[in-house]
């Protein structure tokens, strides 16, 4: 769609009128954001693949990887607003976006999560908290660092945040993932209500590895049982028959003795 001129903010406009005129996806900028370093992008990379992964056979979410959020009229002129580094929707298709366009999708994000670093942290402690809340109104918000381990979450209530309470091992449940966010050897992770982290598609990649060797190790071992066990079935069926023949030539034998006896006339009946 060919970019439209934006109309100022006095005029009176309907909702659909505002719709016409406002800039869409395909028309808007979009930037990937570099990461304050390797070790954040690693960080984000493991909150989307291990997402995605664990929803692989689900078609109704957007996860939001270090992309822009377009919200506002003022914001289309201005583009003075980053996306968050990490942020899912739900109830959504699921498809490639260059940004997320509010008036064109019509949600905005239910999870969102910053990674901290020392050139946003502030950012990320207070406006973009506010913002969050008080605009966007997204019912959770977590930030965690890579470098230091700060983790914190917080659960909307009304236009304000509440923080959500660590429980023992330091993690915090996630309503809207209906998961755990916890540190892990230095990284965030997602856990299972009964405490089982998610894997990456590399460990679970490997877990299914493990799983088909430990299967091929045990029917091997169930092939080698049964060969062994035929192996001692066929030397009991060669011993029997062997017996069988030995008896076979006795009783043989025990005959012609008898025919030689009757052949001298002696009667082996009597013997």
């Amino acid at each position: 769609m060919a970019s439209t001129m934006i109309k100022p903010l006095s005029e009176e406009l309907t909702p659909e009128q505002w719709l016409e005129i406002l800039p869409h996806e395909a028309d808007l900028p979009s930037e990937d954001w570099p990461m304050e370093s390797s070790l954040h992008a690693l960080q984000l990379r493991l909150l989307v693949s291990i997402l995605e992964w664990f929803w692989r056979e689900r078609d109704d979410f957007f996860i939001g990887e270090n992309l822009t959020i377009y919200f506002s009229y003022q914001q289309t002129k201005t583009h003075d607003f980053r996306g968050p580094d990490f942020f899912v929707v739900t109830g959504t298709e699921r498809r490639h976006r260059k940004s997320w366009v509010v008036w064109d999708e019509g949600k905005l994000p239910e999870l969102i999560i910053e990674l901290l670093s020392d050139s946003t942290a502030r950012n990320d402690r207070g406006l973009k908290k506010d913002i969050y809340a008080s605009r966007f109104h997204t019912p959770e918000y977590f930030w965690y660092s890579p470098e230091t381990g700060e983790f914190a979450g917080f659960r909307l209530s009304g236009t304000q945040y509440e923080e959500i309470q660590p429980d023992e091992r330091g993690w915090r449940w996630s309503q809207v993932l209906n998961l755990y966010l916890g540190a892990h050897e230095g990284f965030l992770r997602y856990f299972t209500a009964e405490g089982a982290m998610l894997p990456t598609p590399a460990e679970d990649a490997r877990k299914e590895m493990e799983r088909a060797q430990v299967e091929a190790e045990r029917a091997q071992a169930e092939a080698e049982r049964a060969q062994a066990e035929a192996e001692r079935a066929q030397a009991e069926a060669e011993r029997a028959q062997a017996e069988a023949e030995r008896a076979q030539a006795a009783e043989r034998r025990v005959e012609q003795l008898a025919a030689k006896l009757r052949e001298l006339g002696i009667d082996p009946n009597n013997i």
